[in-house]
């Protein structure tokens, strides 16, 4: 009798240290989680984070890559940070039966030419150290301290299911005009922000990708009753993909409109069914219920849910959706709530609150409860403006 293949490993716990908004981050990670919190709180900062460590171990990445597309050590170090400055990022990775099966950490500072430099890389296997910096090699030549272990294939062999399990995080905000005016990220591959999306779906095999468009389809028609086939084909003169869509109307054969007439909540949700059949490790989302239908987005905990039954990968939501949160299926642990204040943001989960676990108890929705606890303060005096 065939076995079940063991599901993927997730991030399990994140530990930040004077990351851009905070100045003190310890919270555990389910295998779905939705950040929740007022403008600028910092959960793009945080989906931020996870997305870092991605880019130590990308092709055309490392460590200095990282810092410098984010704006240097100046720009991450939280503006809160005091006594200690230096920056830092602790991740557990495991399952639900082994949670710290790996502990990958990384802090760093800047010299005083400005260029950032590892103070502390420490890799731990189910409590066992492998590798601990700087070590006497590091002191011996300071310089390579501007590079961590994680991304040298000579050097981590050891712990190298860390560094591939990293290379799995996917970050996706689909910006609807990049899709239809690709032009505008030519060059880049792989953009979160969807201007190369078409391209991805045209890499992809024939067989995976008609299954893939197939699926799509079907729940397309869901929030989009009139679409009756989906389809990818290139321009002959130029080569360039295309997404197209067959609409049922008055006329017999229908219609056939391309991604250029797609509206941008149809192009939004094909990038969101996309990105969760495309890959295995953490999807990292940025508020997809934009453009969304509310009824469209009640169901997508739902969807979420039915696709890691399947597969158990990870996904980690930000979000301002009360109609997302009605879901009576989102668990107290689940839920990661921001609030700003004069010493940095500071993050909990819904089940280390015990007014969240006494609201709900009571009846309400996870959405009446937490969606007022991140609401701007005087935000009324909005209302204002103009007057």
């Amino acid at each position: 009798m065939a076995t079940k293949s063991a599901k993927p490993l997730r991030l399990t716990a994140l530990h930040l240290e004077n990351w851009r908004n905070f100045t003190l981050v310890d919270v555990d990670l389910q295998q779905r989680v939705f950040l929740v919190g007022p403008n600028a709180a910092g959960k793009s900062n945080l989906l931020d984070a996870c997305r870092f460590l991605h880019d130590l171990v990308a092709v055309g990445g490392g460590f200095k890559e990282a810092v410098v597309k984010r704006g240097g050590v100046s720009k991450l170090r939280s503006l809160a940070a005091r006594r200690y400055p230096d920056i830092a990022i602790r991740v557990k990775i495991g399952s639900d039966e082994n949670p710290a099966a790996w502990t990958y950490e990384v802090s760093f500072a800047q010299d005083n030419r400005q260029r950032a430099f590892i103070k502390r890389e420490r890799v731990t296997k189910a409590g066992v150290t492998i590798i601990s910096r700087p070590d006497d090699k590091d002191d011996a030549d300071p310089e390579r301290l501007t590079q961590t272990y994680l991304e040298q294939v000579n050097a981590n062999l050891e712990f190298r299911a860390v560094s591939d399990f990293l290379k799995t995080i996917r970050y996706l905000h689909i910006v609807p005009q990049l899709i239809r005016e690709p032009d505008r990220s030519v060059g880049k591959i792989n953009d979160p922000y969807g201007g190369d999306f078409l391209e991805q779906i045209a890499r992809t095999t024939e067989k995976t990708q008609k299954a893939r468009l197939r699926r799509i389809g079907d729940a397309l028609k869901v929030a989009v009753p009139q679409l009756a086939d989906l389809a990818l084909w290139r321009d002959e003169i130029k080569g360039t993909p295309h997404l197209r869509g067959k609409y049922d109307h008055w006329r017999p054969q229908g219609a056939w409109q391309t991604e250029e007439q797609f509206s941008d909540g149809t192009l939004r949700l094909i990038g969101l069914l996309w990105a969760i059949l495309d890959g295995t490790g953490p999807l990292l989302l940025e508020e997809p219920e934009l453009s969304l239908h509310p009824e469209v987005v009640r169901f997508l905990p739902q969807m979420f849910a039915r696709i890691q039954s399947r597969t158990g990968r990870q996904i980690l939501t930000s979000t301002h959706s009360t109609d997302l949160l009605r879901d009576d299926g989102i668990g107290f642990d689940e839920v990661i709530l921001l609030r700003p204040s004069a010493e940095g943001t500071t993050v909990s989960t819904a089940y280390d609150r015990s007014e969240v676990k006494a609201l709900l108890d009571s009846g309400l929705s996870m959405a009446d409860v937490v969606i007022p606890l991140t609401r701007p303060a005087h935000a009324e005096q909005l209302s204002l403006f103009g007057g």
